[in-house]
């Protein structure tokens, strides 16, 4: 997992996505993606909101998505429903056939994104997690694990200027 660069030593031609999120000093690759990562200095409470706008700035792309229903630490109380709905989608998909019966009931729970429901599920737990993960045309966008340590996204020109309008520091 790379960890977050230097602050003072900004990406290139990357956008001011605050002081929470930092580009990875590599540039776009070949897709036109440029990869972000938490700074190292963020509170909690950025990490968690960089979680959530990423995930939403990416959701119109996302394919495929899925959440391990386990955490280093424990759930915080407003994310519970959502952990509960997790275990619940994991039960359907057993049940509907989806899911192997043998499958660990808490990991690599299937998410689809479309469904504001099991969309909110995602939001909510990829912060906490132990592993997240989001993926358009068959390239990892988003990652998340290590219950909120670790998360690194990849992101389109769009989806920079998306971002910095709510991440950005005022003017």
């Amino acid at each position: 997992m790379p960890t977050s660069p230097d602050p003072g030593q900004p990406a290139p031609g990357a956008p001011d996505l605050g002081p929470a999120l930092r580009p990875f000093p590599t540039g776009r690759d070949g897709h036109g993606l440029r990869t972000y990562v938490p700074a190292a200095d963020a509170s909690p409470a950025d990490v968690v909101r960089v979680h959530r706008e990423v995930l939403r700035v990416l959701r119109p792309a996302v394919d495929a998505a899925h959440v391990d229903a386990y955490s280093g630490d424990v759930w915080p109380a407003e994310v519970l429903p959502a952990y509960e709905r997790a275990l619940s989608l994991a039960r359907e998909g057993v049940r509907n056939g989806t899911r192997r019966r043998r499958a660990d009931p808490g990991m690599g729970i299937d998410i689809d994104v479309r469904d504001d429901g099991q969309f909110a599920v995602l939001s909510a737990l990829a912060p906490y997690t132990i592993h997240a993960e989001a993926w358009c045309g068959g390239r990892i966008v988003f990652s998340a694990d290590d219950t909120g340590t670790g998360m690194w996204c990849a992101l389109t020109p769009e989806q920079e200027a998306d971002l910095a309008v709510v991440l950005s520091p005022p003017a």
